[in-house]
């Protein structure tokens, strides 16, 4: 349990919520405050995963992870994760905003997909996201040894555009 609530914590630092279809060149402020730039184009560049993620002592931590692929390149990979206590007075949301990179193959699967939250950060600032090649539209919430979170609780996002 006490790893779980590691990892919520971890995955809640990480949480960005922003429902534009199309949005500018920005920069944003990165939590060790460098600025990060963020290009934000198109709906067809963004992945935008959503879901209620468990909670120990609230009724769920709604997440929205956005993937920006950018232009192909290491610089242009973003991410935005935000969160939100449901059932927590008040209701903040939590907002992480940083770089990604990505990782061939998940558990079994070869050709499945890791992405590295914060992959120019030290590991413990690291947090991971996969999916499996047969179903790219569920997205899992990792473990630190970038293992599927094997419970009865639910630890995907659905994919939404």
């Amino acid at each position: 349990m006490k790893n779980v609530l590691i990892l919520l914590i971890t995955a809640i630092q990480f949480l960005s919520c922003n429902s534009k279809k199309n949005e500018e060149k920005t920069n944003i402020a990165a939590p060790d405050s460098t600025s990060v730039k963020v290009e934000k184009n198109t709906a067809e560049n963004v992945l935008v995963y959503e879901g209620l993620l468990p909670c120990a002592d609230c009724s769920g931590i709604q997440t929205v992870l956005k993937i920006y692929q950018g232009n192909g390149t290491m610089e242009g990979q973003k991410f935005e994760l935000s969160s939100i206590y449901k059932g927590k007075s008040p209701e903040k949301e939590f907002v992480e905003k940083g770089n990604f990179n990505t990782e061939r193959g998940l558990e079994n699967d070869p050709d499945g997909t890791i992405f590295v939250l914060n992959w120019d950060k030290p590991v413990e600032k690291q947090s991971y996201y996969g999916y499996l090649s047969s179903d790219t539209k569920k997205i899992y919430m990792l473990d630190r040894d970038r293992k599927i979170i094997k419970s009865k609780l639910n630890y995907s996002l659905d994919l939404k555009k």
